[in-house]
């Protein structure tokens, strides 16, 4: 699905104009959004919608934790797609379980330094936690699917 018809789709959901009311912005502009973009120039209309401004801030900024973000306020996490086959599967296998413990002990520290002054986690400590939290999960994910998907078998070659 393109962005525009994912977009059309949501808001089919609620109706455009409810749409546009509880984000306190035109229907015309919601409607807008909702089109298929000018394929001779997507940005002569000046109304790019706000998946394609996400996908752009991503793209340029290489910055994951955007789309870990969002995923997050949709109850869901993000997972990266493994390398479809590896290189070398000694190292990238040992690699990649490396990376997986890597992350599992920088949870686990981020937990200790919480509680090592007073014994208790805050906000701003279970935000920290959090993080580091959602970083092994996509982890393990990718990891995981990786080896559903063969990547690490000897007959992958």
């Amino acid at each position: 699905m393109r962005s525009h018809q994912v977009l059309r789709s949501a808001a089919d959901q609620v109706g455009v104009k409810s749409l546009a009311s509880e984000l306190r912005l035109s229907p015309a502009l919601i409607y807008k959004w909702c089109e298929q973009p000018d394929s001779e120039d997507a940005d002569a209309s000046g109304t790019r919608n706000p998946l394609d401004r996400l996908s752009d801030i991503v793209r340029i900024t290489g910055h994951i934790p955007v789309v870990s973000w969002l995923c997050h306020e949709a109850d869901g996490f993000f997972v990266h797609n493994p390398e479809a086959e590896c290189r070398d599967i000694d190292s990238d296998l040992l690699q990649s379980t490396q990376h997986l413990v890597s992350h599992f002990s920088k949870l686990l520290a981020e937990v200790s330094r919480s509680v090592a002054d007073d014994g208790a986690i805050d906000a701003s400590e279970a935000d920290k936690i959090r993080q580091h939290w959602e970083e092994l999960k996509t982890t393990a994910e990718t990891f995981v699917v990786a080896c559903e998907r063969g990547v690490y078998r000897k007959d992958a070659k």
